[in-house]
């Protein structure tokens, strides 16, 4: 069995990794931290676990007891992994962040969008961006992985076919998303109370989200060149769900948009690519690793619409993580990720 260690237990994306973590075949998840919560029971504080982790307690973060582990991941607000990852490396443990810590390549623009200094710039060269349908290969071999964000996760995997076959103007791209309100983690917020967020919809970030960079440079290197992104996300009253439609502007005679993609993805287990004239739905996919594409051409013009779902807490952050860890370790990638999407 390979054991793990999570790092921040407490949030969403920490309770959706031992959801995800207790159907693997191949996984114990030996330590799991929060200093707020230390001592008390996974399954007192999260009674959907009990019976799968009845003896499992919050415990301080100790980099012994981590290191004793053979991954770790980090389910943590940004500059928290900066702390910690070197020193697990060092003791021979595999890092997989599900933090924006190692997503940028270049720590000044991190600290830029962050705020703060890049506390560990010496790993960012060894970081790999752990998108497996773009870096598969390099996955297999990392020591520290960056998981993608939810946002990143959607728009980047919408327009690959696209940028990577040069049939869309990269300088001029629009990506227009919506997340539920779990995409702001589970701190106590207005915004997110629910007598804020119900039956409305606000568009944030438009002149600036942190997630901008990193969709940029995804894209970028998918189309070989600096791309032009105009990125608005948007907060709906739904608890978890990312919905992105992305606008290209054809460069030329596409030929069958439907043909490429399916193409492309033929061999992602992750990813479906929906039948012609479809829509896909946030609750497609809510609860699984997946993300539904659909490809459009509005009256046969040169502006080609991609629509893309996935569920913000699994295929945008647990369960894109679990996926990396099953590469790192030689495993079959859908070990403890077949179960269907949750509908109604």
């Amino acid at each position: 069995m390979i054991k793990v260690g999570i790092v921040g237990g407490t949030g969403y994306t920490g309770v959706e990794l031992l959801r995800l973590l207790a159907q693997h075949p191949e996984v114990e998840v030996d330590a799991i931290t929060s200093r707020s919560e230390a001592g008390v029971r996974v399954c007192d504080m999260y009674p959907n676990l009990r019976g799968h982790y009845d003896t499992l307690a919050f415990s301080e973060p100790d980099a012994d007891r981590l290191g004793d582990c053979d991954a770790v991941f980090f389910a943590t607000p940004h500059g928290v992994a900066h702390a910690l990852a070197g020193d697990l490396l060092e003791r021979g443990t595999r890092v997989i962040d599900l933090s924006a810590d190692f997503r940028l390549r270049d720590a000044a623009e991190w600290a830029e969008w962050y705020g703060q200094p890049h506390g560990a710039p010496e790993l960012l060269a060894e970081a790999v961006y752990g998108l497996p349908e773009v870096n598969r290969d390099k996955i297999r071999q990392a020591r520290l992985i960056a998981v993608p964000g939810c946002y990143p996760t959607a728009v980047q995997l919408g327009l690959l076919p696209l940028l990577e076959s040069s049939l869309i103007d990269a300088g001029h791209i629009i990506a227009d998303c919506k997340s539920g309100v779990t995409g702001a983690g589970r701190g106590a917020k207005v915004p997110s109370l629910m007598a804020e967020a119900s039956e409305s919809m606000k568009a944030y970030g438009a002149s600036g989200h942190r997630h901008l960079p990193e969709i940029r440079q995804g894209l970028s290197d998918a189309a070989g060149r600096p791309v032009g992104l105009t990125f608005v996300p948007h907060l709906t009253p739904m608890i978890r769900g990312i919905h992105a439609t992305l606008y290209g502007r054809l460069t030329g005679e596409p030929g069958d948009l439907q043909t490429l993609f399916e193409a492309r993805f033929v061999d992602e287990p992750f990813i479906d690519v929906m039948p012609v004239g479809s829509h896909p739905e946030t609750r497609s996919v809510k609860g699984a690793n997946l993300c539904r594409i659909a490809v459009h051409r509005p009256s046969n013009d040169d502006t080609v619409v991609v629509l893309a779902v996935i569920d913000n807490l699994v295929k945008g952050a647990s369960g894109q993580a679990i996926q990396n860890l099953n590469l790192m370790f030689g495993l079959d990638e859908n070990a403890g990720l077949t179960a269907p999407a949750l509908m109604p």
